[in-house]
């Protein structure tokens, strides 16, 4: 959507409770999962990776690996019965999965992408990891963007809304003036951000899924998450599937 001055929109959803507020057929959807969900697969691409299909039921996953298929997956960070690995960006860094098709399933990121998976949207997966990238790609695009925090069960997540602090300070200050916000939440994200850029490690030391992922010894994964533009991978839903959006060109 352009406002009067023919500028296109930025919003940031806090919670997947909140999507029906900010569901449109126009717009890029920016799917981050921080801790971990985005960043593993962001990592995948970058590994070489052919496809990503996201799933939410656990019966989906067990059908999936009935047939054969590499299957991650995760329910409160601790890996599913019927899965070969968790959702830690690190499985997906293996040598062995290039150009192979993983079935994943995860508490929240997965959760979210079948949320927003209709329509006309543009779905595409964020994390630091890659923001340079999807800067320029959303940028190419030309539409307005929704930047959807996958949260923690429903919850606000500090480490999603950094993210998507950062993405809308690239937007908003592009240098050509396409984007705007009178979205609150967008300000906010952006304001926390330029609180937290010059220690972004430091000040994720708050946040309480970085508590969580501690008392269960799944924190090694903290630094590289935060690490921006380890990858040029840009994950895009393409019909049921991830795919990176190179192989789209």
């Amino acid at each position: 959507m352009f406002n009067e001055e023919g500028k296109y929109s930025v919003e940031v959803c806090f919670s997947p409770l909140s999507w029906s507020l900010y569901d449109r057929d126009d717009a890029v959807v920016v799917i981050t999962d921080i801790f971990r969900a985005s960043t593993a697969m962001c990592a995948a691409f970058h590994n070489g990776v052919k496809s990503i299909i996201p799933v939410a039921e656990i019966s989906e996953s067990e059908a999936y690996k009935e047939k054969g298929y590499i299957v991650a997956g995760e329910r409160d960070g601790q890996k599913l019965d019927c899965a070969d690995f968790g959702n830690s960006p690190f499985n997906f860094l293996e040598p062995s999965l290039r150009g192979q098709t993983i079935v994943m399933n995860t508490t929240n990121g997965t959760q979210a992408i079948k949320k927003v998976a209709h329509g006309n949207n543009e779905v595409v997966i964020g994390a630091f990891i890659n923001l340079s990238a999807v800067v320029q790609y959303i940028m190419a695009l030309k539409r307005p963007v929704v930047v959807f925090c996958a949260g923690w069960k429903n919850r606000f997540s500090m480490e999603d809304t950094l993210f998507a602090g950062a993405l809308a300070e690239r937007l908003l200050n592009d240098g050509r003036g396409d984007y705007h916000t009178i979205c609150d939440a967008a300000i906010a994200s952006a304001d926390l951000w330029l609180l937290a850029k010059g220690n972004p490690l430091g000040y994720i030391e708050k946040a309480a899924h970085r508590h969580r992922l501690r008392k269960m010894g799944l924190d090694d994964i903290i630094e590289f998450s935060l690490t921006a533009d380890y990858t040029q991978a840009i994950p895009v839903l393409s019909g049921k599937e991830l795919v990176d959006a190179h192989r789209l060109e």
